[in-house]
């Protein structure tokens, strides 16, 4: 479960605590944009509609996110919140952009990267397009600092894991076990993104 948003924080934003509630806004507006921008055809205006909607309605709706159904995913709950919003104002928009063929391909690009992810999580023709580069950051975002800092170094920076382990005066089999362990929480923090969503074809969550 991450930080922030368990069922404290969940009591404390529900009761009125503004700095909860400043906490949502602030982890979950930089990957929400990432997440609404391509699907509403690059539109700024109509992404910062949705953005600033999805934020009232999360805001308001607060009590219907279940900490533990989520997984502690926030992001995943309010971007389903987003996809409602965004097929308001598409259909406002009279057709003028093709959802489900932007929401197919994207899922598709994003079910791509998960399937590549133990073998190479963020290849050139992951990181060259501009949805799916995007799309990755908004899951990198939502990880612990050490583990997005771990996963840049090693598969976007092309770093070794001797260099990676002289620069934090650690040994090479530690850097290891936090490289594994950060592509765990990637996995993990895309998958429940990803059923959140209702993703076509993603995988199950594994329990055990």
């Amino acid at each position: 479960m991450k930080a922030g948003f368990d069922a404290v924080w969940k009591r404390r934003a529900t009761g009125g605590d503004a700095g909860a509630v400043r906490l949502l806004a602030e982890r979950v507006v930089r990957p929400l944009w990432a997440f609404c921008f391509y699907r509403v055809g690059k539109r700024r205006d109509l992404c910062e509609e949705v953005v600033q909607e999805t934020l009232v309605r999360a805001i308001r709706d607060l009590k219907s996110y279940d900490p533990a159904r989520a997984q502690g995913d926030v992001f995943g709950w309010v971007a389903g919140l987003a996809r409602n919003e965004i097929s308001r104002i598409l259909a406002r928009e009279k057709g003028s952009i093709s959802l489900d063929a932007l929401w197919a391909r994207l899922d598709r690009e994003l079910l791509e990267v998960y399937a590549r992810l133990e073998s190479d999580p963020f290849g050139d023709e992951v990181l060259r397009r501009e949805e799916t580069r995007e799309m990755v950051n908004a899951t990198m975002s939502q990880l612990p600092p050490h583990y997005r800092e771990a996963l840049e170094a090693k598969y976007v920076d092309g770093r070794s894991v001797r260099d990676i382990a002289a620069a934090q005066r650690t040994t090479e089999k530690a850097v290891e076990s936090q490289l594994t362990r950060a592509r765990e929480a990637f996995r993990g923090t895309f998958l429940a993104l990803a059923r959140n969503l209702g993703m076509e074809g993603a995988p199950q969550m594994e329990h055990g």
